[in-house]
């Protein structure tokens, strides 16, 4: 099968802009869908200020940056990414906004082999596949943030996943310069079924008064050699979108470990969602 020369990319978050910025870097033609003008604005502000910092700290050439942003369109009609050879959504980790964009997508595909991949976290895949015509073209891709660094994604067959599919797949991941490992479709995967029952221990231990946010973070970094101690991460990750994958996993497994703390709740609630609020577990600059 033909390389992916043309993908589409829904949402230009965090993680949207990321796989945008490698996706372009690589040579492909990539066209980014926003809900808006003004989000596709915005995305394409972040997108270029993250490509500049890679010029400023030497990572890229001007060549290179140059090159990337000719690679990149915008939009906020999901019907201009009809000629796209494979999508990627990166929105909101909510099964119903996920179900409705890819079906959404599944209408508006000119090519009936386009591959419908989601950046999903945490949700069953098989159970987006079924809300489209085309269950056996799509497939989970989980990225890591920040994007542009960090080197894994989970490759994540459903049951109706074509082997088409899956290496096709492989093969976009190897040609944006990451590693792919294959996760099973259930709740968390690998990586956040091991990850998430440490984080929400760390939150555990501040709920308790057992020992502050800061000892925790430099007790893993010093004693465990982790390059970023768990509140710390939580802060990266977000905090609303730490309970979605917690209340996800919970929900398939129903397993305490999983269960969202209410002290995580209580932030979210409160709208201290770590570095993109200014507020988590630690202060951040504006």
């Amino acid at each position: 099968m033909d390389p992916v020369t043309r993908l589409g990319v829904v949402g230009c978050g965090l993680m949207g802009s990321g796989i945008a910025e490698v996706a372009a870097l690589s040579g492909i033609d990539v066209r980014v869908a926003e809900a808006t003008p003004d989000a596709a604005e915005s995305g394409r502000r972040r997108l270029t200020a993250s490509l500049d910092r890679g010029v400023l700290r030497g990572k890229l050439g001007e060549e290179q940056r140059h090159q990337a942003l000719a690679h990149l369109s915008f939009t906020h009609d999901l019907g201009d990414l009809a000629d796209r050879q494979f999508v990627i959504e990166a929105v909101a980790e909510n099964r119903g906004i996920k179900t409705d964009v890819l079906g959404a997508l599944d209408k508006t595909l000119e090519d009936s082999t386009a591959i419908l991949a989601t950046n999903t976290s945490s949700l069953p895949i098989v159970d987006l596949a079924v809300a489209t015509a085309r269950p056996a073209q799509v497939i989970g891709m989980h990225f890591f943030n920040p994007v542009p660094v960090q080197q894994l994604v989970e490759v994540i067959p459903a049951l109706t996943t074509s082997q088409a599919t899956l290496q096709r797949t492989r093969d976009l991941v190897a040609r944006l310069g990451k590693r792919a490992i294959q996760a099973p479709d259930r709740s968390g995967f690998v990586v956040n079924a091991l990850l998430v029952p440490y984080l929400l221990s760390a939150i555990r231990m501040v709920e308790s008064g057992a020992a502050r946010p800061e000892d925790i973070d430099q007790g893993m970094e010093l004693g465990c050699a982790h390059p970023m101690g768990p509140l710390r991460l939580l802060d990266l990750i977000g905090l609303d979108t730490a309970q979605a994958v917690a209340e996800s996993m919970y929900e398939e497994f129903k397993e305490a470990l999983y269960a969202p703390p209410a002290l995580l709740r209580r932030m979210v609630a409160a709208g201290h969602l770590g570095r993109k609020s200014g507020r988590g577990f630690y202060t951040y600059d504006a």
